[in-house]
């Protein structure tokens, strides 16, 4: 079972880095989602200094920007109250162009994971778009948009990851997370650039996180080396209650074909300000394992939380005792 944390201010540093090792950490996800690579290497060279202290081979992930559309830089946190107006695009909140064009009367803006939800009430005459706030909060530079049924599809790749890539062997990585596979032409994008870099032993790491790519599930299978179940975006992708269901059928079909598969997103979100976890996050974390996942990864928990450690400490405990049943009760 792999174990793994996000790199963040709040583990940036090899003492810290070294007690989440020792607490049963394995590897580490690094988000490119808005840096590059080589901004990194000197968190990096104190990951592998940690790790070499602790005698582990840390596995380092990289995820890349993929097909995610996201809002680009605010001059500050931007707090949006519910009922609220907000303009989209010039003048307002920047968004990618793409978006711009799907900005029609009664599109429905899902912003942060979802967190915060706006529907478009009116084009303007430059290009951008008036939205109510449904569902407010505070939105920060780079968070994820997505328009729900709006069937926006942008390249697999940006110019920045395939840079990442070339540069991914040089330190040390050893998989590379696709965000929003649509297709098994995605996957096969992705390996013919890792290939071409020289970095055939790197893992290519499948995130499943919208609707596409959960129905086109078995074509994926065969062509990347791990699917990830990423309920943050794929939460957004439709009711919350039918999530776990998803989840189940997608652990499903990864068994059958043999496939390994990662659980991530709001495994332990409560530690981000708790030292303890809420009971229902620890069964998620054990019938994760449960369901046959072979590695659990915590994110905004050790990269801006409170308890990284602690984090890691109740992670990798969890999913040793669920390892323990299955080894008693076998399915």
């Amino acid at each position: 079972m792999e174990i793994y944390g996000t790199l963040g201010p709040a583990c940036d540093d090899a003492g810290t880095l070294e007690a989440m090792f020792r607490a049963g950490m394995t590897g580490v996800r690094l988000n490119l989602s808005h840096a590059a690579l080589d901004q990194a290497a000197d968190q990096i060279e104190r990951l592998r200094r940690a790790a070499d202290r602790c005698g582990i081979k840390a596995g380092l992930l990289i995820d890349m920007q993929g097909p995610e559309l996201r809002v680009g830089k605010l001059p500050a946190p931007l707090e949006l109250p519910t009922g609220g107006t907000v303009m989209l695009g010039p003048g307002g909140i920047p968004v990618p162009e793409p978006v711009l064009y799907h900005m029609l009367p009664g599109q429905e803006v899902l912003l942060d994971d979802g967190k915060l939800l706006l529907r478009v009430t009116a084009r303007r005459t430059d290009g951008g778009a008036l939205a109510e706030v449904v569902r407010g909060g505070t939105l920060q530079s780079h968070k994820s948009i997505a328009l729900p049924g709006a069937g926006i599809r942008p390249p697999a790749m940006t110019e920045a990851d395939r840079a990442n890539i070339r540069s991914a062997r040089a330190y040390g990585v050893t998989g590379v997370m696709q965000p929003f596979v649509r297709s098994r032409e995605d996957l096969e994008a992705v390996r013919a650039a890792l290939d071409e870099a020289g970095g055939q032993d790197i893992r290519l790491l499948a995130k499943i996180e919208d609707l596409a790519g959960a129905e086109r599930l078995p074509e994926l299978l065969t062509a990347a080396d791990e699917i990830v179940i990423a309920r943050g975006d794929l939460g957004n992708a439709l009711p919350l209650w039918e999530l776990p269901a998803l989840q189940k059928r997608i652990a499903a079909r990864c068994r059958a074909a043999n496939e390994p598969f990662m659980v991530v997103t709001q495994m332990l979100a409560s530690m981000e300000a708790s030292p303890v976890p809420t009971r229902a996050e620890v069964s998620d974390v054990f019938n994760a394992v449960l369901d046959g996942a072979s590695s659990v990864m915590v994110t905004g928990e050790t990269a801006v939380g409170r308890y990284p450690v602690e984090v890691i400490r109740y992670l990798a405990n969890t999913a040793k005792e669920a390892e323990k049943f299955l080894a008693v009760h076998p399915k």
